[in-house]
């Protein structure tokens, strides 16, 4: 699997997370205490596109040959608030080749 593939799922991860700290953490309390409908949507918009493209990549490196364990742990952890950042790590030592990630010859 491409090192460029996985550094670039683990950016991906990264400013997905951030944007549903944003999103709950910021515009969710702009929209109920100051009214401002439109922080809610412009962030809700924007996580959602990135959370579709994360899960989109997860299921293309996993194809590519990402253990399905921590697929499903990259998956699991883009639902909760902060969960990529927690999974950058096992992310980052597969992309240093630290990891076993089986590798297809094809």
């Amino acid at each position: 699997m491409s090192t460029r593939f996985i550094r670039a799922l683990r950016v991906v991860s990264l400013i997905e997370g951030v944007s549903y700290l944003l999103l709950l953490g910021v515009a969710m309390p702009m929209d109920r205490l100051g009214g401002m409908r439109w922080a809610v949507e412009y962030t809700g918009l924007t996580h959602g596109l990135l959370f579709i493209l994360l899960w989109l990549m997860v299921a293309a490196a996993w194809a590519k040959g990402l253990p399905t364990k921590l697929s499903l742990i990259v998956m699991v952890a883009s639902i909760l608030p902060a969960g990529p950042f927690f999974v950058d790590n096992k992310l980052k030592a597969v992309e240093a080749g630290n990891a076993t990630a089986p590798t297809t010859t094809a």
